[in-house]
């Protein structure tokens, strides 16, 4: 029987609550926060509020979505617990909260009956390291920082289960929440982008938000180290900065389509991923198409990358030091990147989920 059915057997004959923080354009939490939901198809779907445009059928929203501070996730970020603890008292059998700020101090009914579940993706990186992401160094949380620390410790008190994204997230939980936590990597539709024709491999490749901590200036500078042509597919408040700093070798693809962005992944010699994340996803579509990944020994790429056999990995932002692995990156054996990719797969997302849930429902 499929996981997912094994999933929802599972929970048949119980009420359950998924939750998520403000829902925007689809990324990385989104995705895995509709994957839970798909686990569960009965079940009932919150958020804080949902951008237009990016709102799927059937999603609840707070009472936030009727306010001002839906536009601002700074302003809005202390009043968070609050919502949550006001959102409703549906009092399912289960809530599964999916967090990467406050929803896993959602609290829908008594804890003494209701058993919730968070999977997170990083304790608030706003409020934990701000040092990690540059949006985090607002001066508007600079006060609140040290009361939202302890709100956010205080509020996941009734939480029977944490899952955690990744073995980097799971250290931070441990460290700033003082709780354990099962790791549960997120789907990567590598079934998608391991689709796609071979390309000329001919070019290096950027992939993501082009946002300061992703690191997208760095690649330009190794591209130009490694005298090769560069692709950044993407987009984000950084694209003018970037473009000034460009020169004639790099090539700006503007919100690719996900099949214009598959077609680039297969056509690239590498995915150049000099940022330190959480888990990372572009990294596992990467090798789904077989291509290598160059980037930093930190964070998800030691979880997702095998150092010298499905890329490389090197704990320097020196783009010399960067530049200097491409040339192991030929000898790379395509198949074992695929393979790689495959261990992250919406269906093992399912298995892993399901024996996490059945240990923590009971």
């Amino acid at each position: 029987m499929a996981a997912a059915q094994l999933m929802a057997d599972l929970l048949a004959d119980r009420s359950v609550a998924v939750v998520h923080e403000w829902f925007s354009a689809v990324g990385g939490s989104e995705n895995v926060f509709l994957a839970i939901a798909d686990l569960v198809p009965h079940a009932s779907r919150h958020v804080l509020w949902a951008e237009p445009g990016a709102d799927p059928a059937g999603l609840r929203q707070t009472w936030l979505a009727r306010t001002p501070l839906r536009r601002s996730k700074a302003l809005a970020l202390p009043v968070m617990p609050l919502v949550w603890r006001t959102a409703g008292r549906p009092a399912p059998d289960v809530v599964i909260s999916s967090s990467h700020a406050f929803a896993h101090t959602v609290k829908f009914g008594d804890p003494a009956r209701t058993r919730h579940l968070s999977y997170v993706h990083t304790p608030a990186r706003y409020v934990w390291s701000p040092d990690f992401d540059g949006r985090g160094a607002n001066p508007l949380l600079g006060l609140p920082r040290a009361a939202l620390r302890r709100v956010d410790r205080w509020g996941g008190r009734h939480v029977h289960a944490y899952a955690a994204n990744s073995v980097e997230v799971r250290d931070r939980i441990r460290r700033f929440w003082r709780r354990d936590a099962t790791v549960v990597n997120p789907p990567v539709d590598v079934e998608f982008f391991g689709a796609g024709p071979d390309g000329d491999r001919d070019y290096l490749l950027g992939v993501g938000r082009w946002i300061p901590y992703k690191r997208f200036d760095l690649m330009i500078e190794v591209a130009e180290q490694a005298g090769m042509p560069l692709v950044l597919a993407g987009s984000g408040p950084a694209e003018a900065q970037l473009r000034r700093r460009a020169g004639s070798a790099v090539r700006f693809e503007v919100r690719p389509s996900r099949a214009r962005l598959r077609e680039l992944y297969a056509g690239a010699a590498a995915l150049l991923f000099p940022a330190h994340e959480d888990f990372g996803i572009v990294p596992v579509e990467a090798q789904a198409a077989g291509t290598p990944v160059v980037g930093l020994a930190r964070g998800g790429l030691l979880e997702t990358v095998v150092h010298g056999e499905t890329g490389m990995l090197a704990d320097s932002t020196d783009p010399r030091v960067l530049a200097g692995l491409l040339a192991e990156v030929p000898r790379l054996d395509r198949a074992r990147i695929r393979a790689q990719a495959a261990r992250f797969s919406h269906a093992r997302f399912a298995q892993r989920m399901t024996r996490w849930v059945d240990d923590a429902v009971g």
